[in-house]
């Protein structure tokens, strides 16, 4: 009897969709209260996922997702740093 290996699944927090972990990008809330986005998923602190969509990231901010995932509030600066990343990516590829 073969044994199938479980692909981890997250939602994202913008469109809501489940998809598989290495298909989302992980935005991290550091124990120290930075964030910041984690392209490894292996940084310390409490996570939420995001499509690598800029349209993704407008949804996030305008249903105040990252402040609900992370218990706080999240500077606008943030969701312009995150939009400004996933655009710089969508552009390497």
């Amino acid at each position: 009897m073969q044994r199938v290996k479980k692909i981890p699944r997250r939602q994202c927090i913008g469109c809501r969709e489940m998809k598989e972990k290495k298909a989302l990008i992980r935005v991290v809330r550091s124990p120290e209260g930075e964030i910041s986005l984690d392209t490894v998923g292996r940084k310390p602190g409490r996570g939420a996922y995001l499509c690598p969509d800029p349209e993704c990231v407008r949804k996030a901010r305008k249903s105040k997702a990252l402040e609900r995932a992370f218990e706080t509030s999240v500077p606008p600066e943030v969701y312009d740093a995150l939009e400004r990343q996933l655009g710089a990516q969508d552009g390497t590829k």
